[in-house]
């Protein structure tokens, strides 16, 4: 999952594909998360019975990390078939997930090389294909699949805010507006220290005809649409998360 969005960027079809088979949650790009958000997030899915782990996949330790619980979790499986007399050496695994979370990145984080094409944006990794990433994992990378109608309008806008769908699949303007209002309402300090000329008190139609002129666009309401997304997705209104923990409907 992308540790920005750990409910939105959830597959709800692979869900019920992985169903009770063992599984890591991995909440990815944790450096661009809200970190307290993101110790919410670890301990609810704790509580659910899901070992989690929050990391970024550019760091040298993830191997560390991601090995030892994946060893962990499957460390009665191993015992049991020790006892039998089989030796399991090396884990296969598979790692599934939405476009644009960072699954390439971990791979080649994992082995150590280039070993899958990695990009910005979404529908980089185009078919699966095993990895040896070492003598501890052996793994499948898969596309990055979304599920094939959002209910959830909402859903949609947090999923494109932050690059994992294709720009040209929702008005640029409905993004920005929706950006907009959820840094004013949970971050608008950050709003406040990267936007000075911005009036935050204002309602984000107004900002967005404000902070047009103000930088020198003019009418070009799709320079700032661009130039605002692409602040957010890279980090520089500093560390957010889209999804709270009221978000969870009481089914979940």
């Amino acid at each position: 999952m992308d540790a920005r969005l750990p409910l939105s960027s959830q597959n709800p079809m692979l869900t019920k594909i992985v169903g009770d088979k063992p599984k890591l949650l991995i909440l990815n790009k944790a450096d661009l998360a809200d970190p307290a958000m993101t110790k919410e997030w670890r301990q609810y899915f704790e509580s659910q019975g899901i070992q989690t782990l929050a990391i970024n996949s550019k760091e040298q330790v993830t191997v560390k990390v991601v090995t030892d619980a994946a060893k962990k979790l499957m460390a009665d499986k191993i015992a049991r078939q020790k006892e039998r007399g089989i030796k399991i050496e090396t884990l296969r695994t598979m790692i599934i997930g939405i476009p644009n979370a960072g699954k390439s990145t971990l791979m080649n984080r994992l082995a150590g090389k280039k070993i899958a094409v990695v990009g910005n944006k979404p529908g980089v990794t185009k078919g699966q294909q095993w990895l040896k990433t070492n003598k501890d994992l052996e793994i499948l990378d898969t596309p990055g699949i979304l599920w094939p109608k959002f209910e959830d309008e909402t859903v949609a806008l947090k999923l494109a805010l932050t690059g994992a769908i294709k720009d040209q699949l929702l008005p640029m303007d409905e993004v920005t507006i929706f950006g907009l209002n959820y840094f004013k309402e949970h971050y608008p300090e950050k709003l406040a220290e990267r936007f000075k000329q911005m009036k935050i008190e204002e309602e984000a139609p107004v900002i967005i005809m404000d902070m047009t002129r103000a930088l020198g666009f003019r009418d070009d309401y799709d320079r700032f649409y661009s130039l605002f997304v692409k602040e957010v997705r890279d980090g520089k209104l500093g560390n957010y998360t889209l999804d709270t923990l009221e978000d969870l409907d009481g089914d979940d």
